[in-house]
């Protein structure tokens, strides 16, 4: 269960979130299908056990299992909506909350914070976790004791309890890693850095937590159970695989600075519509390695002129033959200024259509030609430049 670093998370389509349960404050709150599975988890294992403790139940016990499932339910709504009401507190635009098959996640839209409000929006969900144990607790003396509303009184206690301190682990995705994230954010400045160190954190946490249920038992020479080695996996797999994910994320947005359309570009010349392929030939004889791009007539650039194409027209007809014939039309709108960098730079060109973008100076002469491949592999590369791919 964890809340979504600002600014670090896009909106998924409503259709891929699950049931829709309404809204709470305002939140959009989806229950995911995965949370199915859990719930079938819960009830399979717990059904027995209460069977044993209240046998006059009957299959009556597997209905009390279910009423656990529900409340923990109930207990990750409420720390998600922990989340989701102090992030509102500062005013950040919270997309959606969903409850999944490993508890759930609130997300949020792209907001300008501060580390002291990052972590004050992460730990509101142990804390709201914590006080519904403290509920229970307080709630379980006026229950008979051999009773089932005492039972679940009790599991629900030790369930939150357990969640909350899970959780402020220090280490992504748990709520906790924001401990370390925020930590680092203050001392170096960087978010970004923050989150890449709790993300290691989060991955040292995952493979402590499998020592320490897989070691203790083979020092003692006796096989640990298979059921805990299998939830061990499980949940050692989630935290490694979300630590994973926010490294590699926040890697992708410290490199995003460098990503500029002037520097991935591949040089080019312009022509004017209607210009023959002799022309163009020529034009490219003295340019080697240059991109061709074709301008309409109020001169923004129209399209690119497809080399192997140009150069397959026979010489008696090149002149001729508008350099037209032999290119691809560019995307409507898709031309760059070569200073455009960043994350505006890869926000503009993910809303337009096709994957090559003429790039301009600042007086709307042509420079060069952007491939969307060349954005993509500087994103991606861990170190050096990526060589735009030549026409």
């Amino acid at each position: 269960m964890s809340s979504s670093s600002p600014g670090a998370h896009t909106p998924a389509p409503v259709k891929r979130d699950g049931i829709p349960l309404g809204r709470i404050a305002g939140v959009p709150v989806y229950l995911a299908y995965s949370w199915f599975i859990i719930a079938a988890f819960i009830v399979i294992f717990f059904g027995p056990l209460v069977s044993r403790t209240f046998p006059f139940l009957g299959g009556g016990a597997y209905v009390v299992a279910l009423g656990y499932a529900l409340l923990l339910l109930l207990s990750v709504l409420a720390h998600e909506l922990a989340h989701a009401l102090t992030a509102k507190a500062y005013s950040w635009p919270t997309a959606k909350i969903v409850l999944t098959l490993w508890g759930g996640h609130t997300s949020f839209g792209t907001v300008r914070s501060t580390p002291g409000r990052s972590l004050l929006v992460a730990l509101a969900g142990p804390a709201a976790n914590l006080l519904l144990a403290v509920a229970g607790w307080l709630v379980q003396p006026l229950l008979e004791p051999a009773s089932v509303g005492n039972l679940l009184a009790q599991i629900f206690i030790w369930a939150n309890l357990l969640v909350a301190l899970f959780n402020v682990l220090p280490g992504l995705p748990l709520d906790g890693g924001r401990i370390v994230e925020s930590a680092v954010w203050k001392a170096t400045g960087s978010q970004d850095r923050g989150t890449v160190a709790a993300g290691y954190a989060g991955r040292i946490i995952a493979i402590g937590l499998a020592a320490a249920v897989v070691v203790p038992p083979y020092l003692r020479g006796a096989a640990p159970d298979l059921q805990v080695i299998l939830l061990t996996a499980l949940v050692s797999g989630f935290l490694w695989m979300g630590a994973g994910a926010s490294i590699q994320n926040a890697r992708v947005r410290l490199r995003l600075p460098s990503v500029s359309a002037g520097a991935l570009m591949q040089p080019a010349v312009s022509l004017p519509a209607g210009s023959s392929a002799a022309n163009a030939r020529e034009l490219l004889a003295t340019r080697p390695g240059t991109a061709l791009v074709i301008t309409a007539p109020t001169g923004q650039p129209w399209a690119i002129a497809d080399q192997t194409a140009l150069a397959g027209i026979p010489e008696q007809l090149a002149a001729a033959t508008p350099v037209d014939a032999a290119a691809r039309t560019l995307a409507p709108g898709a031309y760059v200024p070569a200073a455009a960098a960043g994350s505006e730079l890869v926000e503009y060109l993910a809303k337009l259509q096709g994957s090559e973008y003429a790039v301009i100076d600042q007086d709307g002469a042509v420079v060069g030609l952007l491939t969307q491949a060349a954005v993509l592999g500087a994103i991606k590369a861990r170190s050096g430049r990526t060589r735009p791919p030549q026409s």
